[in-house]
């Protein structure tokens, strides 16, 4: 088939696009603007587009597949549109959630859900099944070195294992045999407007599990209280696998603990779990460690993808836990101005009683699609720092960044300091400058 991805760029259209090319398709996407992603795809044989224009959709295609952050009026989703009604095609146009639907229904899938550490579960999931020798496919929302950097894995057995968005209400679009619910929050009220709509949605999912499927969830989560099988720090198993984690924070103890339960479902033996998860070093963006210099100091660089209060807290607890004595610095950029508007005084609070020596905040990360002109007035940088209101957190301009940290060893940053750089925007990038 011939198949095009508007938005192939997405972290999980992208992986839905090798899982096709690997099925030997001719595979063809667009994006706005180009990354690493679809330079990535472009080596492995994908025709990439940069930008959204009609002509880059022929009549000879097969399917489309569009991502959720693609707009209605998008000029290929048009065209597409256009060729099916006018010209007697028989193309098909698909979400990215749709096409992932349709997959699950060919798989024994799991699938990872939760507001936050499904990329985590995931990828802990899938190197279990690995070391278990089920050989599964996987697609996950990060990139992992076991898969040659890459958010996708093909398998050749019956299991496919995948993060499931709850955004956009994705995931009621899926046919999983075990779903796993890391936990609830307050997220994406730009689109369920209340966490009473969250919550809603998360149950309309666990409502579809056939009734031979299995519930993993947490039961530490105030807002995950279900029928089926349950994990908790509390559990005896949660102080051997703290001991045996390379990646740090009680919040992967837990996402350790869901991936146990789900190996137990599969009858996987708990030495083959526990040797996966102790070989497991984490992904991409979530607490990814290197070295940095500035000038004559060695700095010890963390890369998260935290943008959430709670995921914030999260990270920079396990930070202070893991380098207890040294000096932490953290850059942080806000994510989506609906986000930092909606949750605003949580982002106030964990800022405030974070135990982080220095704390700068740039500019909001915008994210295409899903702004609105009011609340973008609304809400900023500068007054976020303005309500916390502590000497330690300060506004840095993005475009004043580089500048910012090359002028920190005058301002008492040293070697063996920890400089976090957090954030789900293009905040990752900043690192690489030096």
């Amino acid at each position: 088939m011939k198949i095009h991805f508007i938005g192939i760029g997405g972290i999980g259209v992208s992986a839905l696009a090798q899982y096709y090319l690997a099925k030997g398709n001719e595979i063809s996407g667009s994006d706005l603007a180009g990354s690493e992603i679809t330079e990535f795809l472009e080596k492995k044989g994908v025709k990439i587009f940069i930008g959204s224009a009609p002509e880059n959709i022929s009549q000879n295609l097969d399917l489309v597949i569009y991502s959720p952050a693609v707009k209605k009026d998008n000029a290929e989703l048009t065209e597409a549109l256009k060729i099916q009604k006018f010209k007697n095609s028989k193309i098909k146009i698909q979400s990215y959630p749709e096409a992932l639907g349709e997959l699950t229904k060919e798989y024994f899938t799991i699938a990872v859900s939760g507001s936050h550490g499904k990329s985590t579960t995931t990828a802990m999931i899938a190197l279990v099944l690995i070391e278990a020798g089920l050989d599964p496919t996987i697609i996950v929302g990060t990139k992992l070195k076991e898969f040659g950097n890459s958010n996708f894995r093909a398998g050749k057995s019956k299991y496919l294992v995948i993060e499931a968005c709850e955004y956009d209400s994705s995931f009621l679009q899926y046919e999983p045999k075990i779903i796993v619910v890391t936990n609830i929050d307050k997220e994406h009220l730009d689109y369920f407007k209340t966490f009473t709509n969250v919550k809603k949605a998360f149950n309309n999912f666990i409502a579809k599990l056939p009734k031979d499927g299995f519930l993993v969830f947490n039961k530490d989560n105030k807002n995950s209280k279900f029928k089926g099988l349950g994990y908790s720090l509390k559990q005896k198993e949660s102080k051997k696998i703290k001991n045996i984690l390379k990646v740090p924070g009680i919040h992967n103890v837990s996402n350790a603990l869901a991936v146990l339960s789900v190996a137990r479902i599969l009858k996987i033996k708990d030495e083959i779990t526990l040797n996966a998860l102790s070989e497991f070093t984490g992904t991409w963006r979530r607490f990814e460690e290197r070295e940095m210099k500035i000038g004559n100091c060695k700095l010890k660089i963390i890369s998260d993808y935290a943008h959430h209060p709670n995921e914030i807290k999260s990270t920079l607890q396990a930070a202070r836990e893991k380098y207890s004595k040294n000096k932490i610095w953290c850059i942080f950029q806000p994510h989506q101005h609906q986000r930092t508007y909606y949750l605003f005084n949580d982002f106030v609070k964990v800022f405030r009683n974070a135990r982080i020596d220095n704390i700068v905040i740039t500019d909001i990360y915008d994210v295409a699609g899903r702004e609105t002109k009011k609340i973008n007035e609304e809400v900023s940088a500068e007054k976020l720092v303005k309500k916390i209101n502590k000497k330690s957190v300060v506004y840095c301009a993005t475009n004043e960044l580089e500048k910012f940290i090359k002028n920190l060893p005058a301002g008492g940053i040293k070697s063996g300091d920890v400089l976090i750089i957090m954030g789900a925007g293009d905040i990752y990038k900043l690192a690489d400058k030096f």
